[in-house]
């Protein structure tokens, strides 16, 4: 009521003479250059405002804490707290403070902190809200004189920037008017430099130059080549050149508007030129931790590195495979990176520090570490959402570094939670689900059989690792309850550069037991009785499949920041492969029943920053899992895939859209029964979202959402279920809806609430259903209201 009352208000109220508000800025003249960039360069936006009623609800919430906010008042707690703080100081050079007074010291100091942010800042409201924007001549000066550095730099040389501010009452629009004139153009591009092993390699790496003839002129290009000549030439030897030896001559023809830049390579101030210098033996220095007293150091030798360990406990073969340097190399930094990188991936040491000892054109690699801690644990208690109802979860994690003093990895898993799902056996209503998950897994740093014995130097680059796991999964929903043991024995690796992600399970082996409640035991049997043997996915079962999955990210997707981003993830399973290696009576003597089936599943997402407050992401998400063999047509109840939630399409409600055009069910009220989860063997979705600053830790968002599920095989519990090429386009639900985000940094929480705008589960003809929201009361049951934590992708 208090914002509603505040943005009532006229934003131009209590201006003084003089003092205009910013309503609007315009860019014109722009035919080249980008428009994005320059805009980001206007130092004064104008505030959001609320369309139609020409009020902003950041500026009332600003208001309110302005009106409330004392500044005398923090001015002087802050003064008493200081006194308080200088008479504990003086205190403290006579006596020793006692316990009380360290305490009250450390209160003082904390109540200090937050006053001056308060008087920097202002109050909650203030630091939420944001002022209006008053129209400044010298900062709009300023935002046209930066407009003009950008273009020079990018090439336009001739442009002129000014700008003009149309004023009418207290309102006040500027315009900033660009003349681009024409833009630069690369002629030519060249280096000199007098040392001939420098320009040798300049010359035969040149193709990788960002500076190339008959591409605009950009001054970020320029420094984009300086880091890559230094990066290149302290790759090939050269420790101690630096890019301050690099200078560029831009010479401008007026006439014909081109550009020849020369790349200078200056000599070295106390030499006659760079040196190249080569590695000597290199030597490694595990240090004591503080907490030891009594440090027996071991001096050992393996492949060329001096070992000096605090304590026989640690695997010189593990590491010198994480080290590459070599005695008689050329210093590389790329390596020098690299080593620092993969030995912090063991996850050992606190820290990695590299030094070099100089000697001539020589170099003494110097590594030294300090030991991690041997036992880690960590506990969290928070909340998570998956279906419905967020639910209280507790997890506990254990953590053994150097296990078998090989590096290994021991971990202990733990977790306990509860959450609101839907029952899938028609009652109504929210139900609680109990989940209980507990593992413990042995992560080796090496790839272990069946590879030979040098196979470690050769894949160290890529920071192999096998993991070795055995766990407890327990899941009591309302209509069941599924335990199952698992095994895994997985390979993981990744890239130099960190872009690509590889995991292979060579087994995942999973003993399944489900106890049914009488009623969803019910349901499934009249299933079955009308030719669908779902009901087979719940036998007490052996799972077992080998599969294989590769992460590509572009550009550090998941950072969401103003740079764009991608992110593919590719994953194949091949189910009741490791069969045909044992004999069938294994599962057979023990009436177990199993699975032979194939999956595959790609997820593409995008991430695109439009301007400084407004994003447009999307996610395309294709998955197929096909039945064979033994298995009857079913898959195990796992291995489904499930449309509509939270993450996927959010107009329905989880794990209830399709499949295909089915139409489940009349309630008594005329609505469609969503109460039971339907399983599909293929999934398609799409989900797009334009994101944008609202104020404050609040994002807003506008999203559309198109996908459905289907079966391979005609189901007749569920008519129009199956794939069809010459229907499925026609059976694609659309949702619609909009979405509020409150970003903490550390936390983002989101409320989604999803509208129906195409049903595939109505009569042809009559499946838009957008317009019966907001024309009939019924029409309302379109909408479903989402929670979640974290962006939905």
């Amino acid at each position: 009521m208090l914002v509603l009352l505040f943005s009532s208000c006229s934003l131009t109220r209590g201006l003084k003479e003089g003092e205009y508000l910013l309503t609007k800025t315009n860019v014109k003249g722009i035919n080249e250059a980008d428009k994005g960039a320059l805009n980001n360069l206007i130092r004064q936006q104008p505030n959001t405002t609320i369309p139609l009623l020409g009020t902003s609800a950041g500026v009332s919430i600003y208001n309110f804490g302005l009106s409330i906010f004392d500044s005398a008042k923090h001015e002087i707690r802050r003064d008493n707290f200081q006194q308080e703080r200088r008479t504990l100081l003086a205190k403290r050079d006579t006596v020793v403070w006692d316990r009380k007074e360290q305490r009250r010291f450390i209160k003082i100091n904390n109540n200090l902190a937050s006053l001056e942010k308060k008087l920097s800042y202002g109050n909650f409201f203030m630091r939420t809200g944001n002022p209006r924007v008053v129209y400044d001549s010298m900062t709009t000066a300023e935002s046209s004189r930066q407009m003009l550095y950008y273009l020079q730099n990018n090439g336009f040389f001739d442009a002129q920037t000014d700008f003009i501010v149309r004023k009418q009452g207290k309102k006040a629009v500027v315009d900033y008017l660009i003349s681009e004139n024409a833009v630069y153009k690369i002629d030519s591009f060249y280096t000199r430099s007098d040392n001939e092993d420098i320009y040798r390699l300049l010359t035969a790496r040149n193709q990788n130059s960002f500076i190339t003839s008959g591409t605009s002129y950009a001054q970020s290009n320029l420094t984009k080549e300086r880091q890559r000549v230094e990066d290149l030439l302290k790759d090939n030897g050269f420790y101690t050149f630096t890019r301050s030896y690099i200078e560029y001559n831009v010479y401008k023809d007026t006439v014909s508007h081109v550009v020849n830049i020369e790349q200078i390579i200056r000599k070295p101030i106390y030499a006659d030129k760079h040196q190249v210098f080569v590695l000597d033996s290199i030597y490694f220095s595990l240090d004591a931790p503080e907490n030891v007293l009594f440090r027996n150091t071991q001096r050992t030798k393996y492949r060329d590195v001096n070992f000096e360990l605090y304590d026989d406990k640690y695997s010189e073969k593990i590491i010198s495979s994480r080290i590459f340097l070599n005695k008689g190399d050329l210093y590389n930094k790329t390596n020098v990176i690299e080593t620092q990188r993969q030995l912090a991936n063991l996850d050992l040491f606190r820290f990695v520090n590299i030094a070099f000892d100089t000697l001539g054109d020589v170099l003494r690699p110097r590594i030294f570490t300090q030991p991690n801690q041997k036992y880690q644990i960590t506990n969290q208690l928070g909340a998570s959402i998956t279906e419905q109802v967020p639910g209280p979860f507790f997890s506990h994690s254990l953590r053994n570094r150097n296990l078998f003093r090989g590096a290994e990895i021991f971990e202990f898993f733990f977790r306990a939670g509860l959450e609101g799902v839907v029952s899938a056996t028609g009652e109504g209503g929210v139900f609680r689900s109990r989940e209980l998950n507990t593992s413990a897994s042995i992560i080796f740093p090496q790839f272990l059989f069946p590879f030979s014995s040098n196979s470690l130097d050769k894949y160290g680059r890529f920071n192999p690792r096998t993991r070795t796991l055995i766990g407890y999964n327990y899941v009591d929903r309302p209509e069941y309850i599924r335990e199952s043991v698992n095994g895994v024995l997985s390979y993981n690796w990744n890239t130099r550069n960190l872009r690509q992600q590889y995991t292979f399970n060579v087994l995942d082996a999973n003993f399944i037991r489900s106890n049914l409640s009488n009623d969803f035991r019910e349901i499934l049997e009249n299933l079955q009785n009308q030719g669908n043997n779902l009901i087979n996915s719940f036998l007490p079962s052996y799972v077992s499949s080998i599969s294989g999955q590769v992460i590509i990210n572009f550009n550090q997707y998941g950072a969401f920041q103003r740079n764009k981003a991608s992110l593919l993830r590719l994953f194949a399973e091949s189910g009741g492969s490791t069969l045909n290696l044992v004999n069938n009576s294994f599962v057979e003597e023990r009436n177990l029943a199993y699975f032979q089936f194939l999956k595959f599943q790609a997820d593409f997402r995008r991430y695109i920053p439009l301007t400084r407050e407004q994003t447009f992401a999307y996610r395309l998400n294709l998955g197929l899992a096909r039945p064979y063999g033994v298995s009857n047509g079913i898959l195990p109840y796992e291995k489904y895939f499930f449309a509509g939630g939270s993450t996927g399409i959010r107009a329905w409600q989880p794990r209830r859209l399709g499949p295909g055009s089915f139409t489940p069910p009349l309630l008594e009220n005329g609505l469609f029964d969503y109460r039971f989860e339907q399983p599909g063997d293929i999934l398609f979705e799409g989900m797009f979202e334009l994101r944008s600053k609202i104020y404050g830790y609040f994002d807003g968002a506008f999203f559309v959402d198109i996908g459905n599920s289907w079966t391979f095989l005609e189901d007749p519990t569920r008519p129009g279920a199956n794939f069809e090429l010459n229907r499925f386009y026609r059976e694609l639900a659309v949702g619609t809806g909009l979405g509020l985000r409150m970003d903490f940094d550390f936390l983002v929480l989101r409320l989604d609430l999803g509208i129906k705008a195409i049903d595939p589960a109505r009569e042809i003809g009559q499946r838009f259903v957008l317009n019966e929201f907001f024309t009939s009361r019924l029409g309302r049951s379109n909408a479903v209201f989402n929670i979640g934590i974290g962006y939905p992708f």
